[in-house]
């Protein structure tokens, strides 16, 4: 049996219910999403930040989750599809393709030294104020926040957490 085999027959995550195990993480997830819901930038935009991030860490997990937000928002199938190209794609808003560099400075390394330069800096102030840029910030913390989840416990993807995560042992 080979490795792929063994992941696709999995049942559920590999990590018991983190939130049973921690049960403040309900709390810290609720103060999350209601730091990045403000109403200053735009949940779509959110997704699409949250979406990049998890294509930049790996996890089929958080894909699955963040396109399946965009899907419900209205997103068109290429304009999810083209996250992961961002750069040259055509579906993008400039504000938009200033989140998705933030998120990418944010979780890449820099060749030149300093992961957000003034530069890109300088390009987001241009589309966010000040809170708008602090809940931009919020929202690649938020997401960054579950990537150790994600990656650690290996939850299924596109399954909802009570059909997956193991039960706590008493």
């Amino acid at each position: 049996m080979n490795a792929n085999t063994t992941t696709q027959q999995r049942s559920g995550s590999r990590l018991p219910n983190p939130q049973q195990l921690v049960p403040e993480l309900g709390e810290i997830g609720a103060a999350l999403f209601k730091a990045t819901g403000n109403g200053s930038i735009p949940p779509t935009t959110i997704s699409l930040v949250q979406l990049r991030a998890g294509q930049i860490v790996g996890s089929t997990y958080l894909i699955v989750l963040h396109a399946g937000n965009l899907r419900t928002a209205g997103a068109s199938e290429e304009r999810i599809a083209a996250v992961a190209t961002w750069h040259d794609a055509p579906y993008f808003t400039e504000a938009e393709r200033a989140a998705l560099a933030l998120v990418e400075a944010v979780l890449q390394p820099s060749p030149q030294g300093d992961r957000v330069p003034d530069e890109l800096y300088a390009r987001a102030t241009e589309h966010y104020d000040d809170k708008a840029l602090a809940t931009l910030a919020m929202a690649i913390g938020q997401v960054n926040f579950f990537v150790p989840l994600a990656l650690i416990g290996k939850p299924l993807p596109g399954r909802p957490p009570a059909e997956q995560w193991t039960p706590v042992s008493a």
